[in-house]
């Protein structure tokens, strides 16, 4: 008072006013605070009384002296109530437009007779509100309708094959599904007709008799009877309906080959909605089922997340590194949680931990990718169809990058389509000397590179306006000075022949690539000692000692003695070498090519060079097939390899290879 008093100015002593009023007002606000946190039911008449009491000078109705309000947040303040109010039926809005499943909608009732009895300044208030605002979000019944059309098919088709070269097991896959899916609906439609009729013609009689009395027990009898027809008939209708259950489709193959895009197509090609989920790191069950709502900053998991997002219940989801979630630890088992969203069986009912509530998951499209099959659960691994794809050829590879790489690398570093031009001797170097991998991340790396630097030229040239002197074309030799040395050799068949040389195939294990592989055999005199040399594993060690032994076994069938009780080995030891020794070779596939090679080297007649071969070599002399067949032929092609030894049972690898290598190649399938 005396601060006030001592003011000489009318505005001076207001402000000294005001300033002591918000203080109290601060005050009654942290007592309003202690009330609501000590009691779950805050006492409204108790707070009024102290309210009043404490603002009994000028603070009545929720007013200040002067006709200023209370701040925000002040418990009792009668804005803050009606603003409370217009949430409540704002939300209870949402949730009627949100058409929520009945259990859901039981739920979301009883919610919101609590959320009206609370005070907003409870947290628990702040709880409930956001988990009716998720109930709001979730698409229970939302659908985007399917471009299933007369020309679905093909169109789905040309998506898929202007999206991607090859992928031909992901495209059939997928365009059967679209094709159930446009059967079934088909059937639904019909079904949906037929119940129609009927439920039209039962109320037909109805519509005729309204207002009517009948007398005749019979005429009732008979109306009643067709009811129950009628119900019979629709109920019948019903069990007919075909429930669309969405495949669930597990992509594995190397990085690079296009695992992930194929699902951009087909919800492009549906016109789905799409969303990626990246399961590549989750180590916690939660992020998968959501966090219990009793915990702080508790949230729905990715499943439900991703479908609040698309705001559909049929999109199509992809599960992107589904071999890299965590097992079992203290946080729970990420990978058992995928049980129950992948089961076709169980994913109508899924539960998150958050919502509660069982949701429908079995209009989503679920396709997921992996690398590898071996660190995927079992149980979780049987709940998908697995499609799996090999690395692409140096063919496939060519395509690609004429297609797709090189157009959008010139694009993306500013030039146009006529500054940038490769021949594919030119695309085909890069492939085979600048990268060796399955897919086509690398080889996407060094043909930007190459339009950059021709970039760097064009620029130059248009400054120094010499633009004239400008060529667009990359020739093999630019390659060196662009790219640098190359980082890969290629093996090329040789022009002439002699004893113990002969050509063989391999697969690199990287995948998708192929070459030839020359297997040296040279003998001197010793005791009958085998060297090995050229960093050969402990399969292809085996194997050279397969072929010795059917060889020495048959020495005197294959004329390389004259006695059959001579010892071929005699006074004599060999030494076995497969060149380029600073690389790792293993596997059986080199059987065949070291059992010739060592009859060459004991007959003395050498093997053209222009023939090359693979298969396993058994001690009965079988030759069994082997694996990489497509790949081993491409590059036997590249070589300059005209002619092929295969096993036998190996001929249905030969369908699946390019024309062109059929072509170039003669086959020759042996046993």
């Amino acid at each position: 008072k005396l601060r006030i008093l001592s003011a000489l100015s009318v505005k001076d002593r207001l402000e000294r006013v005001v300033e002591i009023m918000q203080r109290q007002i601060s005050t009654l606000q942290g007592n309003g605070r202690i009330v609501t946190a000590n009691s779950n039911e805050i006492d409204k008449d108790s707070l009024v009384a102290l309210r009043q009491e404490a603002l009994r000078r000028g603070m009545r109705n929720g007013q200040m002296p002067g006709g200023m309000s209370y701040p925000p947040g002040f418990p009792g303040g009668n804005q803050g109530g009606e603003e409370e109010g217009n949430e409540v039926e704002e939300l209870k809005k949402r949730l009627d437009e949100a058409k929520l499943s009945p259990e859901a909608k039981k739920v979301a009732d009883r919610e919101l007779r609590r959320l009206q009895k609370m005070n907003p300044a409870q947290a628990e208030y702040q709880v409930c509100r956001n988990y009716l605002e998720n109930l709001a979000e979730i698409p229970w019944s939302k659908l985007t309708e399917d471009h299933l059309d007369a020309a679905t098919l093909s169109k789905a088709r040309k998506q898929l094959d202007d999206d991607h070269y090859g992928l031909e097991k992901i495209k059939k896959r997928l365009l059967e599904y679209l094709a159930v899916l446009k059967l079934k609906q088909a059937v639904n439609s019909d079904i949906e007709a037929q119940m129609k009729r009927i439920s039209d013609r039962a109320s037909i009689p109805n519509e005729e008799k309204e207002g009517e009395k009948s007398e005749v027990s019979s005429d009732t009898g008979t109306e009643t009877e067709t009811q129950e027809v009628s119900s019979e008939a629709l109920q019948l209708l019903k069990t007919k309906r075909m429930v669309d259950k969405s495949p669930i489709l597990l992509l594995v193959g190397p990085p690079g080959t296009g695992k992930t895009s194929p699902a951009k197509s087909v919800a492009t090609a549906l016109g789905r909605k799409f969303h990626r989920i990246s399961l590549g790191g989750v180590r916690d069950e939660a992020e998968i089922r959501g966090h219990r709502r009793t915990y702080v900053a508790a949230m729905p998991g990715l499943i439900v997340n991703g479908l609040k997002k698309v705001g559909v219940a049929n999109p199509v989801f992809l599960l992107d590194e589904i071999d890299k979630v965590g097992t079992s630890s203290f946080h729970g088992d990420p990978s058992a949680a995928m049980l129950e969203v992948l089961d076709p069986e169980q994913n109508h009912t899924f539960t998150d931990h958050y919502v509660n509530i069982p949701i429908d998951l079995s209009k989503v499209l679920f396709i997921a990718t992996a690398n590898s099959l071996d660190t995927i659960p079992p149980p979780l691994l049987d709940r998908m169809e697995t499609i799996s794809l090999s690395g692409y050829t140096t063919l496939e590879k060519r395509h690609i990058a004429n297609r797709h790489l090189i157009p959008k690398q010139i694009t993306t570093n500013g030039l146009g389509q006529e500054l940038v031009h490769m021949d594919d001797d030119v695309v085909d170097k890069i492939i085979t000397s600048y990268t060796r991998e399955s897919g086509v991340r690398n080889l996407e790396r060094e043909i930007g590179s190459v339009c950059r630097s021709k970039a760097v030229q064009y620029a130059d040239a248009k400054d120094n306006s010499t633009l004239a002197e400008y060529r667009p074309t990359v020739s093999i030799d630019d390659l060196e000075d662009i790219l640098g040395i190359e980082r890969f050799d290629e093996e090329i068949a040789e022009t002439t022949s002699r004893p113990g040389v002969v050509t063989g195939l391999v697969a690199y294990s990287t995948g998708g690539q192929g070459s030839i592989l020359f297997i040296e055999v040279a003998d001197m005199p010793g005791s009958g000692r085998v060297q090995l040399t050229g960093k050969l594993g402990d399969v292809l060690k085996e194997s050279v000692e397969v072929a010795l032994t059917w060889v020495k076994a048959h020495a005197y069938e294959l004329a390389l003695t004259h006695d059959p009780n001579e010892d071929i080995m005699k006074n004599r030891s060999i030494h076995v070498h497969c060149p380029s020794g600073a690389i790792p070779k293993d596997g059986p596939s080199a059987g065949l090519a070291h059992t010739i090679a060592l009859i060459s080297l004991f007959s003395g007649k050498a093997v053209p060079p222009t023939i090359a071969m693979t298969g396993e070599i058994s001690l009965r002399g079988k030759v069994t097939p082997v694996g990489g067949i497509k790949e081993k032929l491409i590059g036997a092609l590249r070589a300059g390899v005209k002619t092929v030894l295969l096993p036998i049972n190996n001929r249905k690898d030969v369908k699946d290879l390019p024309q062109e290598v059929k072509d170039g190649l003669e086959i020759v399938h042996v046993s």
